[in-house]
């Protein structure tokens, strides 16, 4: 079973496929949107997690007739009421620049005390059918926001992010250890019953 990945985000794609073969689950083909013929890519203007997976993960599965799994994630951080949420990416005005985000994020940040830095990584994972099934979960992992960067692995705001019960960063753990407790971890985790039944 092929299924689309509404994403070209390697770091994204190759954490699905690790979570997806830790599984067990054998016999599906991920393709990555370079995979697939180009379609104009809808504008994530929902105001929540969930409505941007949803909004990306039809327009795949109507633009290939293929089954589509899309994720919407990002920080909430608590004393930012839930921001940057689904605006996590373009936090500090352009998509994607991990740096500028981190540091425009510690500049707002920088005199909350320890007890009122907890924030979470939230992902919420649609997987919408051609024949329009429609499946939301959301997985979120809790933790604090450190004072200064840590670690060089993962990618977005994992060296400012401390889960809860860790004293490492995000950043300094192996990507297999994330996979194990993240948020897209968690969440992918409750599609891969859905996906296994798709693929029978």
């Amino acid at each position: 079973m092929k299924l689309l990945v509404a994403s070209n985000n390697k770091k994204k794609l190759g954490e699905l496929e690790r979570i997806l073969s830790d599984s067990g689950l054998s016999g599906v083909e991920l393709l990555p949107l370079s995979a697939v013929e180009p379609y104009d890519e809808p504008v994530e203007d929902g105001r929540t997690f969930a409505d941007n997976a949803v909004i990306k993960a039809r327009a795949g599965a109507a633009a290939t007739g293929l089954a589509c799994v899309a994720d919407d994630s990002g920080l909430s951080v608590d004393e930012l009421n839930g921001m940057p949420g689904p605006l996590s990416a373009r936090w500090s005005g352009g998509h994607g620049d991990d740096e500028a985000n981190n540091r425009l994020l510690l500049g707002q940040m920088a005199h909350v005390p320890a007890a009122r830095r907890g924030a979470a990584f939230v992902s919420v994972c649609a997987l919408v059918t051609p024949d329009g099934q429609e499946h939301v979960v959301e997985g979120r992992w809790p933790g604090t926001l450190l004072e200064a960067p840590r670690g060089d692995n993962g990618f977005g705001y994992d060296p400012l992010f401390m889960p809860a019960g860790e004293d490492r960063s995000a950043a300094q753990m192996s990507p297999e250890e994330k996979n194990a407790v993240s948020h897209r971890g968690r969440a992918l985790a409750q599609l891969v019953p859905v996906i296994a039944q798709l693929a029978q």
